[in-house]
């Protein structure tokens, strides 16, 4: 479902990922978790950082999963009305 055209001039540049994941498959998106691995460093990381700072390369690592997260309930969120608007 194409984004309506007065959206186009307030899109952040991100959107278009959100959109374009969302739309591959709306319900594999929804049914989408990361692996048990993942999850497990990612609150390691986010334990020991409650302690100390991380290490630069550490730091980055969760940094960066904590915006693959952030996108991912974007897009999600995207395709729950993607899947409510089929309907």
């Amino acid at each position: 479902m194409p984004l309506p055209t007065w959206h186009i001039l307030f899109v952040r540049p991100y959107e278009e990922l959100i959109q374009f994941i969302a739309s591959l498959s709306p319900r594999d998106v929804l049914d989408f978790k990361p692996s048990e691995t993942a999850r497990q460093r990612v609150w390691e990381l986010i334990e020991r950082q409650k302690s100390a700072p991380l290490p630069g390369d550490e730091k980055s690592e969760l940094d960066h999963y904590l915006e693959i997260e952030h996108l991912m309930r974007l897009a999600k969120a995207r395709a729950r009305q993607l899947l409510a608007h089929a309907q």
